[in-house]
């Protein structure tokens, strides 16, 4: 049964649809919320691979948060023994951090649905071959990062031009949010915190607008998290389902 460690920062940042499909593959997951253990030092030993949730923090904030430069080290070491790693928004810059790109603000946040594009690269990745050219997915973000030095960058988007990348065969960064599911995003919309963020950028983000987009675009976007996420399962090389259908 293979073993999964995920670090979580904030308790409404989930594994969301990855969960189920995980679970019907025969992962056993490790949650470690540093939110509420800031001082824990997990150990890779005996993972078969990790995931790294997102947050509203940065990287950069160790005095703040000073677990974010723990995950770092722990990240590197699951590097080094080549293990399958899946870093989502937060997760992904701290992935980039690692691998030794610099994490900065983006020029504009990007929060709600954003059209992004698949590099010629991309094209030829085992999970980014999965999306079209172009494709709906939902955002929540304000930093970004470099692609690393030896990745692959994946995808882009007008307002943000580094979305993905792949390090090596199995370490993937994604900015966006492929897990997120209809409450889950209503959940996020009612965060106290994620309303000032909105408020504060004025007229530029509309909670409705996201509500209207999410009735109509989440049922494709659970379609490609499927099978973007079964290929990522696939790195692991030895995982077992269960049940019927994509949950089960």
């Amino acid at each position: 049964m293979p073993k999964l460690l995920v670090f979580q920062h904030v308790a409404w940042e989930l594994l969301g649809t990855l969960d189920p499909l995980l679970r019907n593959h025969g992962f056993r997951n490790r949650y470690v919320n540093f939110g509420r253990h800031p001082d824990t030092r997990p150990s890779v030993e005996g993972y078969h691979g990790m995931i790294v949730l997102g947050g509203p923090m940065n990287v950069d904030q160790t005095d703040e948060h000073p677990y974010l430069a723990t995950e770092v080290e722990v990240i590197q070491e699951a590097l080094e023994r080549e293990m399958p790693i899946l870093g989502i928004c937060l997760g992904a810059q701290l992935l980039a951090k690692a691998l030794g790109a610099p994490v900065r603000a983006n020029g504009e946040k990007e929060i709600g649905w954003y059209d992004i594009e698949r590099t010629a690269e991309g094209a030829d990745d085992p999970l980014f071959s999965h999306f079209r050219e172009v494709e709906p997915v939902f955002q929540w973000h304000g930093d970004t990062f470099d692609i690393p030095d030896g990745a692959t960058h994946l995808a882009s988007s007008e307002a943000c031009p580094n979305q993905a990348f792949r390090y090596g065969e199995n370490a993937y960064g994604l900015q966006f949010h492929l897990e997120v599911d209809e409450p889950l995003i209503e959940r996020w919309l009612g965060v106290p915190k994620h309303l000032e963020e909105i408020e504060a950028e004025g007229d530029h983000i509309h909670p409705e607008e996201i509500r209207a987009d999410t009735g109509r675009l989440t049922t494709d976007l659970h379609d490609l998290s499927d099978r973007v996420f079964s290929e990522f399962i696939d790195l692991f090389g030895h995982t077992r389902r269960r049940g019927h259908g994509p949950h089960g």
